[in-house]
């Protein structure tokens, strides 16, 4: 028997799938042997890894998506049951380094106070950056963090980091700890299932570690909400739960307020900009989170993304002349500028943006042919309501209309009206899950 099973999860990336088995292949550590688990993919990944790959690795293919936590668990379950000593996670959109898993196995043989290694992540369009090298949790704000963020590799972070989760896109995990704390939370179906096993490997008093000398790449580039909202909802409703289940009695309510805030910001904010879908599906989230509905979302909560320019297209609808004071937000004057044109396109018309230093001073004038917009930090902190410049703030939210005004002044009266409608029952159903 082999020490480690490599279980990478895949749904739907089959080119994606194939380069990550074949970076795993050629790994210098050789006591491993490779489960992949195929979560009912219709992109023909499970035919295409048999030929490819034939038996070098062992293939499960579900007769449904589980998910990412369900998708790990088949294999998990299997590792566990034919008595390996570690799992190594993998996401099926990383490319490991050839080091990789030699490394994490070397060091958790070396360091038994250590439950899980995860590897040190990097873009995989721009190695030169870190991904994460970590995760902590921040109880304070009620959120997480990716260690090291954005951070460019110029060899000044730790070799070690340890912290209280680590990404499943590369992780070791003895096989013993698992037994402890159970496999991967599987009512999650995707997202926070990683940060809530590291939390519970540190609660079972085992130290969480990130190792620098293995590395991997990893694309983020599928994971972005363009298509539905799919991962708004996973993120939403896990994202709360995790927090229900494990802030203590103390802060409980503190938790419900600062979440309640949250989720009104979301959708007001979206249902400013007309995208009521995204509203929906974090109402949605929120309502399951509460009342422990978990798994698989029902197809009724999952929306098409809709990014509206309608408000947009109507106010410079015959305009000739389209005036942008950057107001101090240049990036964001050419940007908007940019957008501007890109609704002229669509329609089939040439509109003139021109950027101008400083903003809009004076009166609005008649002019039936000419507009002016002023960029802005945010327009719910507007001291000008004047409305003799139409106001364009870093969410592309416009103030252009006394309906629009009526929005913005009425905003924090809204805020706190919501709080109160849900914060009773919010703190009743995070007591009963205790």
């Amino acid at each position: 028997m082999k020490k480690v099973a490599a279980v990478i999860c895949n749904y739907n990336k089959k080119e994606y799938v194939a380069e990550c088995i074949q970076s795993v292949t050629e790994s210098l550590f050789a006591d491993m042997d490779i489960l992949v688990v195929d979560n009912a993919s219709t992109d023909g990944s499970a035919e295409h890894i048999r030929n490819r790959f034939g038996n070098r690795v062992k293939l499960f293919v579900n007769e449904e998506n589980l998910g990412g936590s369900g998708g790990f668990n088949t294999g998990i379950r299997y590792a566990l049951e034919k008595g390996y000593e570690y799992v190594w996670c993998l996401d099926n959109d990383v490319l490991a380094d050839e080091n990789a898993v030699g490394e994490l196995y070397a060091f958790l043989e070396e360091h038994p106070e250590v439950g899980m290694a995860g590897s040190k992540v990097y873009h995989m369009e721009d190695p030169d950056y870190v991904q994460q090298f970590g995760i902590d949790i921040v109880w304070d704000e009620y959120c997480c963090e990716a260690k090291y963020y954005g951070r460019p590799e110029d060899g000044s972070m730790p070799e070690v980091v340890y912290a209280d989760a680590v990404a499943a896109c590369s992780v070791l995990v003895r096989t013993c700890v698992i037994r402890k704390i159970g496999v991967l939370p599987e009512e999650n179906f995707l997202y926070w299932d990683d940060t809530e096993w590291g939390y519970r490997c540190n609660l079972a008093g085992y130290k969480v570690a990130s190792l620098g000398s293995s590395k991997v790449l990893h694309s983020m580039g599928a994971k972005k909400e363009s298509v539905n909202t799919f991962p708004l909802y996973y993120a939403w409703r896990n994202w709360i739960r995790f927090f229900m289940k494990y802030t203590a009695e103390e802060k409980r309510e503190d938790m419900c307020s600062a979440f309640l805030e949250g989720i009104f910001d979301v959708v007001y904010n979206d249902l400013y900009l007309g995208e009521e879908n995204r509203a929906k599906t974090v109402m949605y989230a929120y309502d399951d989170a509460i009342h422990g509905r978990m798994g698989k979302a029902e197809e009724s909560k999952i929306f098409p993304v809709v990014h509206s320019t309608g408000k947009l297209e109507a106010l410079i609808a015959g305009k000739k002349e389209i005036r942008i004071y950057a107001n101090g937000l240049e990036g964001q004057a050419e940007q908007f500028a940019e957008t501007i044109r890109g609704v002229g396109e669509k329609q089939g018309e040439m509109f003139r943006a021109e950027v101008l230093s400083g903003r809009f001073a004076g009166k609005k004038t008649p002019e039936q042919e000419s507009c002016s917009f002023t960029m802005t930090e945010d327009i719910f902190r507007l001291d000008d309501l004047e409305l003799d410049t139409w106001y364009v703030d870093r969410e592309g939210r416009i103030l252009a209309s006394e309906e629009d005004l009526f929005l913005v002044l009425n905003r924090e009266y809204s805020r706190r009206m919501f709080v109160f409608s849900q914060k009773g029952l919010f703190m009743h159903c995070a007591d009963k899950i205790f």
